[in-house]
């Protein structure tokens, strides 16, 4: 039995990122990780395969769409799908054995198996018990199940059989229309797959700027993306090698059926908690599921935090570092912040969307004068040069005192092109700070500063 001053379950991008921070801290730390490498969901069957294999599908669309208006002439390249696995496959040895570096230069330590807390301040891994002044739960999430929907991680899949398929299929049908769906659809309709989104709500992306769904939508549908919205998926039966997919519209209760070889559940996820005995401690929860925590993280049990997707707040990987990093100055005597009002969000398609901050819908539903600054990427010199025109940059700003209360961006890199306005954001800038401040010529970012111009008396280049 080993004794530390904090173990964390999980070693996806909170739980790690934690352990590192609290190790630079001078705290003894120790990661309980069961899967055969670190990373978590994130690195092993998430964000960072999923951005592999966007990247090697936009590079095939370029060479069938662009290459010739540029003078590079010949054949697109054929499509070596185990090949193109492999590439991912490498790409996500890469990152995970950079984290295993990470532990041994940081001097963390990796217990290797399955998590359970049989009492405040004990670990129990196998037959072993370890002792921890503080315990950080950042367990993550696992794929939201749906009703009617047996997934087979064959032909009826979650993200991570998607990004295993043995073959790329004629026809998919991805189920609802959020970031997972419309990026693994993206990667397989370049790759020639027919996709169709089937999208419960009548809008793609809830919860996203309502200019921004619309342009996105129809950007999306150019691409070849077919969607049927407000539909309510019934069941999915499994055939032989295809499935059937048994839907009503929403409208009308009318029944509707799709086929399709492969099936993709992207319906959101949920905390995973299991196993970990929660309730036999007493730990409080939320009514959907996840660890109830006060202002620094903490568990209605004291000395057991938790962090990321297995608490309230948006499941995306940088929110639970943020958080990671947070409670381990909590931990070891510090002050951790975490400013939830500026947590960006990026979608990798192609072209990307990210936001931070504010929508219009939200600022009407609070009653608040606003103004918007949009600028149009068909105005932006580089973006004009790489095809890259589609979509615009668009930032809400405070009426009376200018300040910026959120930013929109559909186009390339949008989800680089963020960073600068939540910089802007955690420093309380104006739109003007922002369109006073020198843009490297010719950039994409232009397009940033002269959406910030146009909340003042107009942006330059429209």
């Amino acid at each position: 039995m080993a004794s530390y001053d904090v173990i964390i379950i999980g070693a996806g991008p909170g739980g790690y990122v934690c352990a590192i921070r609290c190790a630079q801290l001078g705290l003894k730390t120790a990661v309980v990780e069961g899967r055969e490498t670190l990373g978590g969901t994130c690195l092993n069957v998430g964000c960072i395969p999923s951005k592999a294999l966007l990247h090697a599908s936009h590079q095939l669309h370029e060479a069938e769409h662009n290459f010739e208006k540029m003078g590079l002439k010949g054949k697109a390249p054929s499509v070596d799908w185990k090949q193109m696995l492999a590439y991912k496959d490498d790409v996500i040895g890469q990152n995970t054995k950079g984290i295993e570096f990470l532990f041994k230069k940081n001097k963390v330590d990796w217990i290797k198996g399955w998590a359970s807390i049989p009492g405040a301040g004990k670990v129990k891994v196998g037959d072993e018990t370890h002792e921890a002044k503080h315990i950080v739960i950042a367990s993550g999430s696992e794929p939201s199940k749906l009703p009617g929907v047996e997934v087979d991680e064959k032909v009826v899949v979650t993200s991570t059989g998607a990004l295993e398929l043995p073959k790329i299929p004629k026809t998919m049908v991805v189920i609802g229309g959020g970031v997972i769906g419309l990026e693994l659809g993206s990667v397989y309709a370049r790759l020639g797959t027919q996709v169709t989104v089937v999208e419960f709500l009548d809008a793609i992306t809830p919860g996203m700027d309502g200019e921004v769904q619309k342009n996105f939508q129809r950007i999306l549908k150019k691409q070849g993306l077919d969607f049927i919205m407000g539909a309510a998926v019934q069941s999915v039966e499994t055939l032989k090698t295809k499935a059937k997919v048994n839907y009503k519209l929403r409208k009308d209760d009318s029944d509707h059926q799709l086929d399709a070889d492969v099936v993709l559940v992207a319906t959101g996820r949920k905390p995973y908690t299991d196993g970990l005995g929660l309730a036999d401690l007493g730990v409080e929860m939320t009514k959907r599921g996840q660890i109830a925590t006060d202002d620094h993280w903490q568990t209605s049990v004291k000395g057991i935090y938790a962090i990321g997707d297995a608490i309230e707040g948006p499941m995306l990987a940088h929110k639970a570092e943020d958080e990671g990093m947070a409670v381990a100055e909590v931990l070891a005597g510090k002050h951790g912040h975490v400013n939830y009002g500026v947590i960006p969000g990026v979608i990798y398609t192609h072209p990307e969307v990210a936001n931070v901050g504010a929508t219009e819908e939200s600022l009407k539903e609070q009653g608040r004068a606003y103004k918007v600054g949009k600028f149009s990427f068909m105005g932006n010199g580089r973006a004009k040069a790489v095809f890259a025109g589609e979509g615009f940059v668009k930032i809400l700003a405070d009426k009376e005192t200018d300040r910026i209360l959120g930013a929109h961006i559909i186009g390339p890199a949008a989800g680089d092109l963020i960073h600068e306005v939540c910089v802007a954001m955690e420093f309380g800038a104006s739109a003007e700070d922002l369109a006073l401040t020198c843009h490297a010529h010719p950039t994409f970012s232009e397009a940033v500063r002269e959406a910030a111009l146009a909340c003042g008396d107009g942006a330059i280049h429209a």
